[in-house]
Parts: C-alpha cells; structure tokens; sequence
C-alpha cells in the first residue's frame, strides 16, 4: 500500500469491505460539496480553528483540506437513528 492511500472501514465492518482511497488536498468548493456545508462555513471553521486545514502556498494561499481528515469529521458526526432497524 502507498504512502498516500489509506484503507477506510465502513461503520458496519461485518457486511463491508475495506476500501481504499487516496489521500488528498481538496478545495474549499469540493470539501463544502462533501460536508453538505457552505464554502463560507468553512472559511469561518478555518478562521476559528475549529477545523485543520492546509496553506501550501503560505500564510496567504489558497486553503485546502486534506479529505481523511473531513472523513474523519463524517465518521464523528455519524449518530444512530432513533428508530430500531
């Protein structure tokens, strides 16, 4: 396995399959598209520290973020339903 590849369970492992995917840098515009949030929700969490973020060009540069980490978020903000299944 590559250095930038790392191996992602699905919360219920019994009936999934690990999947692999790569790690990388991803825009304001696309992270907003995968977290279901405004580009302006995210500038903000950034401007707070409330979520990590990446300057590859300096302090100045573009933000970025890098996709295990908001996939982390994904997980943690998971909650069961309240019904049964």
């Amino acid at each position: 396995m590559s250095a930038n590849r790392r191996r992602i369970r699905e919360p219920n492992a019994s009936a999934s399959v690990p999947t692999e995917i790569p790690d990388r840098l991803l825009d304001v515009h696309t992270a907003s598209e995968l977290l279901g949030l405004r580009p302006s929700t995210l500038y903000q969490w950034a401007y707070e520290g409330r979520i990590p973020i990446v300057k590859p060009s300096g302090l100045r540069g573009p933000l970025r973020f890098r996709l295990r980490t908001l996939l982390t978020l994904i997980e943690q903000w998971e909650r069961p339903s309240a019904r049964g299944a």
